[in-house]
Formats: structure tokens, C-alpha cells, sequence
């Protein structure tokens, strides 16, 4: 059973930057690997995902500020997330599947516990 655990939430004011953090308990270098929020009261949306080739996707709202990356060597993934809003406040989940290109659906085979990350105004 594949386990992954994030790390890096935390809170920020809005401009700030945070660098999320997943590691994977089994090799990830034949996953497509992504990155989840869910705010209160909203439906989890995918915020990124990066096949095994390291072709990337990203919902509209993040791109040019969120960055995500994987290291296979390290059975890591990695969010950096630059110029923060109030909006991205929400728990951050990694998350891997077994499809090549994945993508932004909710579908994934394999999920963390989640992350918090708060943005301040």
C-alpha cells in the first residue's frame, strides 16, 4: 500500500510564499503525482499534477504562482507556492495514481492526510 505524508503548511501573509512537501513510501518514478486543496464548505479541487515524463498541468487560478516538481530519486513531490492569496487558504493534499497523465480529477488512487496552509490579508 503506497503511503504519502505532507508537510511545509503553515500560515502567511498574503505575497508570501510556502514550499509543500510530500514524501512517498514507494517508488513514484511510474506515478502521476498531484496536488489537492479543499477550502471549508468547498469541493476539493486539483491544483497540479506532474506525469512521470514531468509534463505539468495546472488549474487556472495557481499558474504563475505554483510550481509543482517531483524528485524520483527521493520519492518526493514538491509544491512551491509564490505570491500567496486569502483565496488559496485551504488543507493541500498529495496524491498519486496509476495513470500516466492523471490529471486535475479528483480520482487519484493514493492520498495523504493533508497539510493546512492559511493565507492572511
Amino acid at each position: 500500500q503506497l503511503q504519502l505524508v505532507e508537510s511545509g503548511g503553515g500560515s502567511v501573509q498574503a505575497g508570501g510564499s510556502l514550499r509543500l512537501s510530500c514524501v512517498v513510501s514507494t517508488s513514484t518514478a511510474r506515478y502521476s503525482l498531484g496536488w489537492f486543496r479543499q477550502a471549508p464548505g468547498k469541493l476539493r479541487e486539483g491544483v497540479a499534477s506532474i506525469a512521470p515524463d514531468s509534463n505539468t498541468i495546472y488549474t487556472a487560478s495557481v499558474k504563475g504562482r505554483f510550481t509543482i516538481s517531483r524528485d524520483n530519486a527521493k520519492k518526493a513531490l514538491y509544491l512551491q507556492m509564490n505570491s500567496l492569496k486569502p483565496e488559496d487558504t485551504a488543507t493541500y493534499y498529495c496524491a498519486a495514481d496509476r495513470r500516466y497523465y492523471a490529471g486535475l480529477g479528483s480520482n487519484y488512487d493514493y492520498w495523504g492526510q493533508g497539510t493546512q496552509v492559511t493565507v492572511s490579508s
